[in-house]
């Protein structure tokens, strides 16, 4: 349904919405909301987003999407500043006024999709008149990624009814990290005790400890495929273990101070260091050359002014958000390797950060006790929520935060209402790490009271 600027007429695709086809301004009113709130245009707006506002506005993706206009219409165009004939000013301004003016380029890389429910069609052995010919499936029946999301809604919603299910002293000092197999059955964990160890979720018992060195282990991950565990180091160094022949791999040794946090995406690794930069290197594990070794290549490095002691990622991996020991949070575009934004929010060391899940805003968190929330795109701070002790660590959902604290406590925080919606005791010691699976079912957290514990939601 569309307006026709020419006649003033309401149209539809079939042709012209007549007279008889509207019963007054209301049902006008209602058709066209019905018409802009459809599935069709939910499930492409980010289209339009991109040539309007996006990335498809300038350069070789506005040619290629015949999105192209004369060049005084953008922004920046022409400086009628620096034209000093009257009479040029005048006409440039009618030409530009003649032609009207894009807006302010907003986004540089795609705009996320909306998440709406995915119906799929079937076609029943019936009647070609049959109203129930071509009907959409049950809401039983809708695809594993719309169950997902459905299982990852109902989680958050119940945030507040986790119970503590086991608890394990496994570490000799404070947990610093947490990295579960895909099937769930074994946890590795990085400890200031320099070891990383693997605790069986079947048998309950420890499997494995392994000792790089003599200093403390910061983080660590798994990559792909559960064959190597990857753990950053006090040392500088960042190891890989692999997990089938017991031994470690390879190390790189890429800082020249304590290597803090570390991140994994598409055979690239992110690390940051209290030297303060973070690098992005290209990876390929082991396995996958044949080798014992890993290929490394420098691909990037972000420099900053003080030691880095948090990064995550976006989803897509084309955004890092870094959390420095000033307070100070950074946005990087990782396709240019530029720094978009840098927010100085909190006044004490930035404990962690995580952007959303549609990656719009970013979340940190600091030794002040302050949870901020940061505007991506324009970096402004846009709301701020204080509690009397510093919150390690935290998981969110964009809209709710599930956050460990300094005292041991897990906090769940209502963004939208600034409160705090529960408080669950958990730790005796500060909460140090927590990891969430992907279902949101499943939490598992650290400690500096060297314990691990399991966490399931009630429904």
């Amino acid at each position: 349904m569309w307006i026709d600027k020419r006649d003033g007429r309401v149209k539809e695709d079939s042709g012209v919405l007549t007279e008889s086809h509207l019963t007054g301004p209301e049902d006008f009113l209602q058709k066209s909301k019905d018409a802009l709130e459809s599935s069709y245009v939910s499930e492409h707006l980010h289209e339009w987003i991109d040539l309007v506002f996006g990335y498809k506005q300038k350069g070789s993706d506005a040619v290629e999407a015949h999105n192209v206009f004369h060049p005084l219409t953008y922004e920046g165009g022409v400086d009628l500043n620096s034209i000093e004939d009257p009479d040029e000013k005048v006409a440039m301004l009618t030409q530009i006024l003649e032609f009207g003016q894009t807006p302010k380029q907003l986004f540089v890389t795609p705009h996320p999709r909306r998440i709406t429910p995915k119906l799929k069609t079937v076609t029943l052995a019936c009647s070609p008149d049959d109203p129930m010919a071509d009907s959409p499936v049950s809401p039983g029946e809708e695809s594993f990624e719309d169950l997902t999301e459905e299982s990852k809604s109902l989680a958050w919603n119940n945030i507040t009814k986790l119970q503590l299910q086991e608890q394990y002293k496994i570490h000799k000092e404070a947990v610093t990290g947490i990295a579960v197999s895909c099937n769930g059955s074994s946890v590795f964990t990085t400890s200031q005790d320099s070891t990383l160890k693997m605790f069986s979720k079947e048998s309950k018992m420890l499997q494995r400890s392994i000792s790089f060195s003599n200093m403390a282990l910061s983080s660590c991950l798994l990559l792909p495929g559960d064959a190597t565990v990857i753990s950053s180091s006090w040392d500088n160094n960042v190891y890989f273990y692999s997990i089938a022949f017991a031994r470690r791999q390879d190390t790189l040794m890429g800082h020249d101070d304590a290597v803090s946090k570390i991140c994994w995406h598409d055979n690239r690794l992110y690390s940051a260091s209290w030297d303060s930069t973070v690098k992005v290197w290209s990876g390929v594990p082991a396995e996958m050359t044949c080798t014992r070794r890993q290929q490394f290549d420098m691909l990037a490095e972000l420099e900053h002014d003080v030691s880095v002691d948090t990064i995550s990622l976006n989803a897509a991996s084309t955004l890092l958000v870094s959390g420095t020991k000033e307070g100070t949070v950074n946005i990087w575009d990782l396709t240019t390797a530029t720094l978009l934004h840098q927010i100085p929010c909190h006044s004490g060391t930035v404990c962690d950060t995580a952007f959303s899940p549609d990656s719009r805003h970013v979340l940190s968190t600091g030794k002040d006790g302050c949870l901020n929330v940061i505007d991506v795109q324009t970096g402004m701070l846009i709301s701020s929520l204080t509690s009397d002790e510093t919150q390690r660590c935290f998981i969110w959902d964009g809209n709710s935060v599930l956050s460990g604290s300094q005292s041991g406590e897990l906090l769940v925080w209502d963004l939208l209402g600034g409160k705090i919606s529960e408080r669950i005791q958990g730790h005796a010691g500060a909460v140090t790490c927590i990891w969430m699976n992907e279902q949101c079912s499943s939490i598992i957290t650290g400690g500096e009271d060297r314990q691990i514990m399991f966490w399931k939601l009630q429904y």
